[in-house]
């Protein structure tokens, strides 16, 4: 059976550049990929002849040779023009798709050689005022270390660690032809490091690490919002033979406080006032994140909800000198557990009230527009 043209298999003219076989290619691979269509002789076919269009036609001096010949050109050893497709120059059908599509369908290459250490994790809790000024914290994380009985080379010699893998010449992979397809896996023999170790440590046996628990001092920047992490690089896990360490991330909470609560680089307070103190007014001390007292001032008269701003008096702004404010919430206090004294002077105060309006307009207000409300319900 006659070949079919290669313009006609991707769909464009004799004359298309190159970015419109690209782009013609891209569309149909990714239509007829057998991971698309499973069990699709029709579509595995399609896509094969796709690929060696595709690989003709990308190369200048192929293409030449092809719009001269046909598909001559690469039969017989390679015909009048001396190319020969015999694996395609070299290149599978999996490794025109890789260099089209990356990781299309997450099959990326895996980079060779050896594994990095792992990344761990540690939690500390800290209290507001820790938080707002900084602090420094030991911890101990269970991790993995460099074996000192072979200096991590995971070898009995410290001085030749491992050797080239034989498997797959130290390239970590294994190339196997499946059909038409070129599969690649990783190397059993060595795991995909590219090397083996000849004589493997007795203490680690040959991994090059061994499990300790490890203490660090670590320093928290004043600012920190609680959930957040602090990414301490190379104090993770020690990787294998000649690889590099993992990272330490420490993520932080910070405790409520009974006092503050914080708003990014605010702080609010809430501060109880007796009645008498919000309708005489006066002076009261607030405690500040810092451990200083400010001096609020009263207006007499001041209600429940109301709020004073003390500027700079905040929380810490991470990576800076700056400081965010203090809001004051005041909240007036009805009086509990009257003694008889008490209570008859209140009933004198709210007898004197009743007789002016003015001791309590919000009140009166109120009750206007209630006596309005009930007075249109008549009418």
């Amino acid at each position: 059976m006659a070949k079919a043209d290669f313009y006609s298999v991707l769909g464009v003219s004799k004359g298309a550049s190159a970015d419109e076989l690209k782009r013609a290619y891209r569309k149909l691979a990714m239509q007829y990929h057998p991971d698309r269509n499973p069990g699709d002789k029709a579509a595995e076919a399609k896509f094969k002849e796709l690929n060696e269009a595709y690989d003709v036609l990308k190369d200048d001096q192929k293409r030449a040779a092809y719009d001269r010949f046909g598909h001559a050109a690469f039969e017989q050893g390679g015909g009048p023009g001396g190319f020969d497709m015999g694996g395609m120059g070299g290149a599978g059908l999996g490794d025109i798709f890789d260099q089209m599509f990356g990781d299309f369908m997450g099959r990326g290459r895996q980079q060779r050689g050896p594994r990095a250490g792992a990344d761990i994790r540690a939690d500390v809790e800290i209290d507001l005022q820790e938080a707002f000024a900084g602090a420094k914290r030991t911890i101990r994380v269970q991790t993995r270390v460099a074996c000192e009985a072979c200096n991590g080379t995971g070898s009995e010699n410290k001085e030749r660690g491992s050797d080239v893998c034989s498997t797959c010449g130290g390239h970590g992979r294994i190339r196997a032809q499946q059909g038409f397809f070129l599969v690649e896996r990783t190397c059993a023999t060595c795991g995909g490091s590219g090397r083996v170790i000849r004589n493997p440590c007795r203490i680690c046996r040959g991994a090059g690490t061994v499990a300790r628990e490890r203490s660090l001092q670590i320093s928290i920047p004043a600012g920190l919002e609680d959930g957040m992490r602090i990414r301490l690089a190379g104090e993770g896990e020690a990787g294998g033979p000649g690889a590099v360490p993992g990272d330490l991330y420490v993520h932080v909470a910070i405790r409520p406080h009974p006092l503050f609560q914080r708003d990014g680089a605010h702080i609010h307070c809430r501060v109880p006032l007796r009645m008498t103190q919000a309708a005489l007014g006066g002076e009261v001390e607030v405690p500040t994140i810092d451990g200083s007292v400010a001096k609020v001032k009263i207006t007499p008269g001041v209600q429940t909800g109301d709020q004073q701003r003390l500027r700079g008096k905040g929380f810490s702004v991470l990576n800076s000198a700056a400081r965010g404010d203090m809001f004051i919430h005041l909240q007036v206090e009805t009086p509990q557990h009257l003694t008889r004294r008490q209570r008859e002077l209140l009933e004198q105060f709210d007898a004197e009230g009743a007789k002016n309006t003015k001791h309590h307009p919000q009140s009166e207000g109120f009750f206007a527009k209630v006596r309005e409300f009930f007075e249109g319900e008549k009418g």
